[in-house]
C-alpha cells in the first residue's frame, strides 16, 4: 500500500476545509470573540497577556511582559496563574488562543479574553 500525498489531498482537502471553517463559525458562536475594546480595556487595567505559541514562536516576537504557556502545557501548569487574575490570552492567528480560553475558562478562570493573534494583546 503506498500513500501518495497528491492524492491524499485531492480526496481530502475539502473536507479539511469545510472543517476548518465550521470549527471557526463554532468558536465564535460560543462567545469566544474577540472584542478589541474589552481587550484593551483589560490591558489598560493590567491583565496578563499569556501567549499560548511554542517558546520558538514567542522567541522571534512577543507582547512585552507577557508569560510564555503553550497551550499543550496549558492543563499542567494552570498553577502558574491566578483564576482571579485577569488573563488575555493570544497565539498566532487565534486558533491555539480560542483553545486556551476555553480551557481556562472550564478551570474557573473567569475574566479570560482571547486577543487572536499576539499584536492584538499590545497596548495602544
Amino acid at each position: 500500500m503506498n500513500f501518495e500525498f497528491g492524492t491524499f489531498l485531492q480526496n481530502w482537502l475539502p473536507t479539511l476545509v469545510i472543517g476548518g471553517f465550521f470549527i471557526m463559525f463554532m468558536l465564535k458562536r460560543s462567545g469566544l470573540q474577540k472584542n478589541s475594546a474589552s481587550i484593551q480595556e483589560a490591558l489598560q487595567q493590567g491583565a496578563l497577556v499569556v501567549d499560548v505559541r511554542s517558546p520558538g514562536e514567542y522567541s522571534m516576537g512577543a507582547v512585552p511582559g507577557s508569560k510564555n504557556i503553550p497551550v499543550s502545557d496549558l492543563p499542567r501548569r494552570l498553577k502558574e496563574l491566578e483564576p482571579t487574575q485577569s488573563i488575555v490570552v493570544c497565539c498566532a492567528s487565534g486558533g491555539r488562543s480560542a483553545m486556551a480560553a476555553s480551557i481556562l475558562k472550564a478551570n474557573g478562570f473567569n475574566q479570560v479574553q482571547d486577543a487572536g493573534p499576539w499584536q492584538n494583546a499590545m497596548k495602544r
